[in-house]
Parts: C-alpha cells; structure tokens; sequence
C-alpha cells in the first residue's frame, strides 16, 4: 500500500459535495435500472412540461411555448394594434435575450445559492404573469417592458434543467434526457398552433386573438408553476419521491460522473478557471453561432405567409415544424448516445441537411411556394445539434462553481446569437431574404466546425490523462468535520473538484 493510503487530510463541509455527508452504500444493476425509472417518472414529466409552458424564447415546451407567443401574435394582429413597425417587431425578441444575457450569471449565483427547484418555480410564476400581462400593452414601450422581463425569468430554466439532469443522470444518460425535455419544443409549436388557429375565430369586442393567446399560456404556466413548486425536487439527497436508502444509492448511482451533485458556496479559483479555459469560450463560440438559426423562432410566421400562404394556412403549417423538430432532435440525441458515432459527429451529421435546406430556400425559384416551404422544414434539423451541445457541456465541466459558471457564460453566447440575429430580418432582404438565409448556412457551417474541434481537445486531453497513469493521491482518506461535530469520510468523487484538478475524469465524446 502506497503513503497516501494512510494520510488522512481534513477539509471543511463547505468545501465539498452536498453529497458528502450521505454513507456509501451497495447498488446493484437491477436496483439502479429500478432507480432511474423512478427518478425518471418523477422529473422527466415536469421537466417536458416545464420546456413546453414555462419560460423560454425557444428552450422548454411550456417555455418555449411562452416564448413564441410572439412569433404567432404576428398574424393575431399584434403588429396591427400595437402599431409596430417591422424594427421594433425585430427589438422585442431581441430585447428579451438582452435582460436574459444581462440577468444570466446572476441567475446562475442564484441556482447554485438557492434551492434549484424553488429557485425555478419563483421564475416560472413570475414568468406567467408577465405573460399575462402581455394582453394590456398596446405600445411598443408597454411590450419593450414586458418582453425585458421575460428575459430575467427566462435566465433561471435552462441552466436549473442542466444541473437538475446532471444531479441525477449518468453522464452516458444526460444526452438522451436533455433530448427528451428539449424535443417539447416541438409539441409546443404543434399545440401553440392549434391555440392559435382557435383564437383566430374569436371575435371578442375590445379583445384581439392575440390578447386571447397571451392570456391563454399565461394561465397554463401558472398551474404548471404551482405543482413545479410543490412536487420537483431540488436534489437526489432531499427528493421527496427518494427514501433515505434510495437518496444514498441515487448518489452513488452517478459517482461514475466525477462531478458530485452540488455544492452551495462560491469557489472564486473555481471561476477564474472557467474564465481562463480555453474550452469555456470555444463552448461560448458553438452556442453564440448555433443559435443564429433559431431567430426563426420569431420570424417563421412571417417567412412561410411571404411565401404565399394566408394567416390561417400558415398557423397551421406551423404544426408542421414542431413534428418535424420533435423527429429531428430524437434522431439526434439517439445518435449522439451511440458509441459508435458521439456527440460530435451526431451533431455534424444534422447540420448537413440544414445547410442544404438554407441553400435551397435562397436558390428555389419564388415561385415554388412548396419547395420553399420543405426547404424551410429541412432547416429545422439545426435545432437538433444545440440540443446534443447542451447535454454535453454538462457532462464535459466539473466542479459546482465551474459549472454554473461556464453554464453562464455559454448561455450567455446563446442570447447573444438569438438577439443579434433578430436584426438580419429587415425589409430591405424581404421576401427572398438572402441575407439572413446566407448568414444561416455560414454560422451552422462554422458551430459543426467548432463542435468537432471541442471533439478533437477533449480526445487530446484523455489520452493526455491516459498516459500520466493513476493518481496516488485519490487513495489518500478526505475526513470532513460537519457542524454538529462529526467527522466523515469522503472519497475524491465527492469534493467539488473541477474537471482540470481531478486527473481521473475523462471527458465523454
């Protein structure tokens, strides 16, 4: 036995893993299978739901749903009453990723000081009644506000779900489960236009349908915000759903990750290294580009009606592209979770039919109303890349204030591509819009680049890591005292450590 086997070093309880405190325990794979069902049945559901009706410009089915209000107000009539002109319909989606990107890191502090659950919930509430409130504005400055708003909530879902999946997945797992909860956008959209086709045919006096539609998700996110607080847990070491045995065993479940389950104090080094690594800002790079798609969100009732169709036969072509995403992104979460094929190259592999899809939209006659519209449909396969990307950073950074940090800052990236490429639809490219078509092939071209350049560092460093051998230091014995006075034991998987210091964690591909 090594030097190390007997040297006991004494850490403080803020120093590691919530999880710490919990004593290891046996866990066979029957009892993990039978405890991922019940996990999954726990927080998958709120999780889909949360991604349909919740807060989000484009990343919850709840939230996403919320998000595109605006996208299908459009043909309700909002730019009508409001008196909106073609540039502020164009400041209110980018308005909301400027208070989402401002609020982010914030929010991000927030979820790593605060229950993530609660933490959530409060957002999600918040969210419903500024979606509400939507119905009383009739001014660009009225929706200005409001939109600002939506950004701040916005800020706190997306990297709540990343942490919540990687509390309680294996990495191998998290793929596939940010798949599922992201593939809602697809349901929203479908759902969203059936509401929207039905509030069409509403003729209220001194109420618009799109007034209805504000009022209509509005209230669904406030049910949804309710049981949100009441029923999803903040961690596997207090679930409700979890006894104490199974708390312990749902820990031990996902030790094989080497990124613990949280920890609730600022680590300043923690920060400076995320700021500092190299990977932090290439993740940034993929975000910021793989979203300039996604101004689509907004502008894709106004796109399809140029190509010919009317209010009412663009709502419901509209179902179209939320089939068409939900099949996209679970052809590629499956794909990205194969050993054979990997993140990257899954990723790679969906943009090919988007960048021809973009091609085909510019180059097909106007005349082809049809080839225009399944040109815009085969677009769609750009979502599914962002998707596998987001389960990936999650599964690639260690360390609790590493990871919030680096979800920020990517996250950040996302709102800067979502609010920067709001702009490139002016009336000067209408109709065939060139520009942004062009603009489109070119930043899916260059997030498939950066995507398989992140591959290639990550192998580099495994086998970097591979060939420096084991570590003696990880049989060294952690004690941590606790506030009550006891000591415990504490294995290296268990002490916040980032993925640079813990030489043992291999980064999945």
């Amino acid at each position: 036995m090594n030097s190390y086997s007997d040297e006991r070093k004494s850490l403080d309880a803020r120093d590691v893993d919530v999880a710490a405190t919990l004593e290891p325990v046996s866990l066979s794979d029957e009892q993990a299978r039978s405890l991922r069902r019940k996990i999954d049945w726990h927080i998958m559901p709120f999780m889909c739901i949360m991604y349909l009706y919740g807060p989000s410009p484009k990343i919850k089915e709840m939230t996403f749903m919320d998000k595109t209000t605006l996208g299908e107000a459009a043909v309700l009539g909002i730019l009508e009453d409001a008196n909106l002109s073609a540039n502020q319909y164009d400041w209110l989606g980018t308005i909301f990723y400027f208070s989402y990107l401002v609020f982010q890191y914030p929010q991000n502090l927030a979820l790593q000081r605060f229950p993530v659950g609660k933490w959530m919930s409060i957002n999600i509430f918040l969210w419903s009644v500024i979606l509400c409130c939507h119905a009383a504005c009739k001014s660009f400055g009225a929706l200005f506000a409001v939109r600002f708003l939506l950004g701040i909530c916005e800020g706190a879902i997306t990297p709540g779900f990343l942490i919540v999946t990687s509390m309680f997945y294996t990495r191998e797992e998290q793929t596939l489960r940010v798949g599922y909860w992201f593939l809602m956008n697809g349901f929203a959209v479908i759902i969203l236009g059936f509401i929207s086709f039905g509030v069409l045919h509403t003729h209220t006096p001194n109420f618009m349908p799109w007034q209805w539609l504000m009022i209509i998700t509005g209230t669904i996110t406030l049910v949804t915000a309710i049981f949100f607080w009441l029923f999803f847990p903040d961690s596997p070491t207090s679930a409700w759903f979890l006894s104490t045995e199974e708390r312990a065993q749902a820990v031990q479940r996902i030790r094989s990750n080497q990124t613990g389950v949280e920890n609730k104090h600022f680590k300043y080094p923690q920060f400076v290294e995320a700021i500092k690594d190299r990977r932090t800002w290439l993740l940034a790079f993929i975000a910021g580009a793989a979203n300039v798609v996604n101004s689509l969100t907004n502008q894709r009732q106004l796109i399809v009606a140029q190509f010919g169709f009317n209010n009412i036969q663009t709502t419901l072509l509209g179902c179209v592209d939320g089939v068409v995403e939900i099949l996209t992104i679970w052809l590629g979460v499956k794909l990205a979770s194969s050993k054979y094929i990997g993140r990257a190259y899954a990723a790679a592999l969906m943009y090919i039919p988007a960048i021809l899809g973009c091609i085909l939209v510019s180059l097909l006659p106007f005349s082809n109303k049809v080839g225009l519209l399944f040109s815009y449909w085969i677009c769609i396969f750009a979502i599914a890349p962002f998707t596998i990307f987001l389960g990936w950073v999650a599964a690639i950074t260690s360390g609790h204030t590493k990871r919030i940090t680096t979800n920020a800052i990517v996250l950040c990236a996302y709102a800067t591509g979502n609010a920067v490429s709001q702009f490139m639809w002016q009336a000067r490219y209408q109709p065939r819009n060139h520009i942004p078509w062009a603009i489109i092939t070119t930043t899916n071209f260059c997030s498939a680049l950066g995507l398989l350049l992140l591959r290639h560092i990550l192998a580099v460093d495994n086998a970097k890591r591979e060939s420096e051998g084991k570590d003696l230091e990880e049989e060294s014995v952690y004690v941590v005292r606790l506030q009550d006075g006891r000591e415990v034991n504490v294995d290296r998987t268990l002490l916040d450590l980032t993925d640079k210091e813990n030489r043992q964690f291999r980064y999945v591909l």
